[in-house]
């Protein structure tokens, strides 16, 4: 089962690698990661989407809470919150009919052309997992993508609840 985990450090030179080389040297799978600086510049936030039973997650929670630049973790997953991911899909455009394809199931799925050529666009879209997963496998049978970039999970919780040390 997916797990989402959101950790906030100090923002310096090898925390990053320090998060990743603790998943690695424990075989713990990171499906995807996201880091940025906060609002406080000198703070960064890593959102983790990774797998794992209940005991799993347990252990990667503790283990990164032993990192010195570690300020707080949290899981969200089990919490009210808000999870997104960014997608940019580059198709092919040849005909009119594929063209018309694209942008009736780009609507579908709320997306949006943020860049055109005679034969390729490129689609943009935003929501969870499971919504970019469901666009790529509806276009697929209607034209041929070029390419996919994907920015990973980023979350937050809902309400007043924050991620603050």
């Amino acid at each position: 089962m997916q797990k989402i985990l959101s950790i906030l450090l100090e923002n310096e030179a090898g925390s990053l690698s320090r998060i990743i080389g603790l998943f690695s040297q424990r075989a713990f799978n990171i499906e995807s990661l996201t880091v940025a600086a906060t609002e406080d510049k000198s703070l960064s936030r890593i959102t983790i989407a990774t797998t794992g039973d209940h005991r799993v997650v347990e252990q990667i929670i503790k283990q990164v809470n032993k990192l010195v630049d570690v300020l707080k973790i949290t899981e969200l997953t089990d919490i009210s919150h808000i999870e997104r991911e960014l997608m940019f899909v580059k198709l092919n455009a040849k005909t009119p009919d594929a063209r018309e394809e694209i942008v009736r199931t780009m609507e579908i799925f709320r997306g949006q052309i943020v860049d055109s050529t005679n034969q390729l666009y490129t689609v943009q879209l935003t929501g969870k997992k499971e919504k970019l997963n469901a666009f790529i496998r509806s276009i697929k049978r209607q034209s041929d993508i070029i390419e996919i970039v994907r920015s990973g999970c980023v979350a937050i919780a809902r309400g007043e609840r924050a991620l603050v040390p």
